[in-house]
């Protein structure tokens, strides 16, 4: 070290020393006696027992998280049991209401689709009866979230993994665990908690599936008194339908027809369910059909779907095209307690407003 450098540090400690201090110390001394630094005073002035509210409600909310995140990894249910083993009438019910016509799910040696993962563990209305339901870690952590207002509940998504098919016969059991709880999260439904369970699904004591299931248990959100007319709900246009909606703002209902083995589908699938082939083109269809079946509405009123705006009740249909494939929509033209199955109806363009029109079917005159 210099004798210069010496000098400076010897200097810089006598100034130091005599009264003049560093400026990070200083700026925290020079106030008047009494003044306090602000930062420092905002947390200090409130009276005895004051909390400060966004400390309040932080802490508030982290105690209801901590106390739900301590169910993480326990038990949701313990050695279930499918109520029927793997079945050929469940996989040919399945295949009906799917429209799924693959024939890897008939014949002489089956498997059940894929997604049939979750049925075989399913209760049914009467609920697994064999002890084998839902743990009382679960009830506690839903009497946790319902005792905080977060009353409400909503299925979000599910995952599933597959292992190896599942055939007739096939045993199944299954362990749901509690795999994690989010922290508070503001949705358009409300605020509320995600909760994620994951079923590990056996076959005969072999690992065949995985499937994760994600709810949000939600305090409802407070809605504004919409102005203006009721709108209909817009549909949901993605990649793989949104050639349909295209059709339908040229008024052409396009049906999809697989180029290898000319099956026609409705409504638009990213592949063929007969012989899985993934290039297609279109067919218009002629827009004559009859009533399938159908539903009447009565609850919850929505008043877009009223002629009058009441909000119904009002007839949702299943038509079954001339061409042989099958949409839900509207029948107009009728009373929807005249709707009945097997009534002939033909395509309309309906514009509900300004910036959507959708395909219903009027019912012909005479049927």
């Amino acid at each position: 070290m210099s004798e210069r450098e010496d000098e400076d540090d010897v200097r810089d400690r006598e100034v130091r020393e005599t009264g003049v201090r560093e400026p990070d110390v200083q700026d925290h001394e020079v106030r008047e006696p009494g003044v306090r630094d602000p930062d420092v005073q905002d947390h200090e002035v409130r009276e005895p027992g004051v909390r400060d509210p966004d400390v309040q409600e932080h802490e508030a909310r982290d105690q209801l998280y901590e106390r739900l995140a301590a169910y993480e990894g326990r038990a949701a249910a313990t050695g279930g049991r499918g109520k029927d083993p793997v079945n050929e009438p469940m996989i040919r019910h399945w295949c009906e209401a799917m429209g799924d016509t693959s024939a890897a799910y008939r014949g002489p040696d089956p498997v059940a689709p894929p997604t049939m993962l979750q049925a075989w563990t399913m209760g049914g209305l009467s609920g697994h009866t064999d002890g084998t339901g839902r743990s009382p870690a679960y009830d506690e952590m839903f009497a946790l979230l319902d005792g905080g207002g977060y009353a409400s509940v909503v299925a979000t998504d599910c995952e599933q993994e597959y292992l190896r098919p599942l055939r007739p016969g096939d045993r199944i059991t299954f362990d749901t665990v509690i795999e994690s709880v989010s922290r508070r999260k503001t949705t358009k439904l409300g605020t509320g908690y995600f909760v994620t369970t994951r079923t590990d699904v056996r076959a005969d004591g072999e690992p065949a599936g995985t499937h994760r299931f994600r709810i949000l248990k939600y305090r409802p959100a407070q809605r504004r008194k919409p102005v203006g007319p009721a709108l209909r709900p817009r549909p949901v246009i993605n990649r793989d339908n949104a050639g349909f909606w295209a059709g339908v703002a040229e008024h052409r209902l396009l049906v999809q027809r697989c180029t290898d083995c000319a099956t026609l589908r409705l409504p638009w699938l990213p592949g063929c369910n007969a012989c899985g082939g993934a290039e297609w083109d279109t067919v218009e269809a002629g827009g004559e059909g009859t009533v399938f079946s159908h539903v009447v509405m009565h609850h919850p009123p929505f008043p877009a779907f009223g002629p009058t705006g009441e909000g119904g009740p009002y007839a949702v249909a299943l038509i079954e095209l001339a061409e042989g494939v099958r949409i839900v929509s509207n029948v107009i033209g009728v009373p929807y307690d005249k709707v009945r199955v097997g009534m002939p109806v033909h395509l309309e363009f309906l514009r509900t407003d300004p910036d959507l029109e959708l395909p219903v079917f009027r019912a012909s005159e005479g049927g």
